[in-house]
């Protein structure tokens, strides 16, 4: 494998350096992470929600970030025993932006990436005040790679089958066609009177077949390895510890 010189905003270029041994980082290290909820029709059902006039947003600690193939650990000082997956398409901000239209809203798009909205749903809705952020935010929470794909390989990032598995079992298996609001809405609203900085995440939603929604309900435990897979993008692998 080549190392490269510079970094994806500015522009890369070879060195001619080569590396036999490496270890995997998460694509990059987020600006920020704006996470979309209840964004796909068939979630909305299986959680008895209303479909949202507008997208629900909450947002996530950066410093949960997680690399591929590393370890989400269960939190012990603030317990939760109900820790769930939900697989999600990443879109990663390329561009400074405000106010983007949804016709332009993709030029801004860096790339896209595979994460994992880890949530511990005992705080996130009933010991978080009523607030998400709490549930999400936890170190480790937010696994994201192992690649970023550039837009030029995915012209339409809302017809993607995506899925979950947790120890080779399918849990979650959809489309990114089934979003209430697609990509370029999505950036058109989160950009609406608020600058966008080069390098923001945003986790567009997870489809169904979340362990909350399920019966019986299906918590991750120690031991358990859970697998999303975006087409075209690539597998994020994490054990849970």
């Amino acid at each position: 494998m080549e190392i490269l010189s510079g970094d994806p905003f500015q522009g890369v270029h070879l060195t001619g350096e080569r590396v036999t041994q490496f270890t995997l980082l998460a694509p990059m290290v987020p600006a920020a992470i704006l996470c979309i909820g209840l964004n796909y029709r068939k979630h909305a059902e299986e959680m008895n929600a209303k479909v949202p006039k507008f997208p629900v947003l909450f947002f996530k600690n950066p410093g949960a970030l997680l690399d591929p193939g590393a370890s989400i650990q269960t939190p012990r000082k603030l317990p939760s025993t109900q820790v769930d997956y939900e697989g999600e398409l990443a879109v990663i901000i390329g561009k400074t932006c405000r106010n983007v239209t949804r016709e332009n809203a993709l030029s801004h798009v860096l790339a896209y990436t595979v994460a994992n909205d880890v949530s511990a749903r005992d705080w996130q809705k009933d010991w978080g005040g009523s607030q998400w952020c709490r549930g999400k935010s936890f170190d480790t929470f937010a696994p994201m790679g192992p690649w970023m794909v550039t837009p030029d390989e995915i012209p339409n990032p809302n017809a993607l089958r995506i899925t979950t598995k947790v120890n080779g079992e399918i849990l979650q298996d959809s489309n990114t066609g089934d979003m209430i609001f697609d990509v370029p809405a999505l950036i058109e609203f989160l950009s609406a009177d608020t600058t966008l900085s080069v390098g923001t995440i945003i986790l567009t939603g997870t489809p169904s077949g979340v362990g909350v929604g399920r019966t019986p309900q299906r918590w991750l435990h120690p031991g358990d390895r859970v697998e999303v897979e975006i087409e075209e993008i690539g597998r994020l692998e994490n054990l849970v510890v």
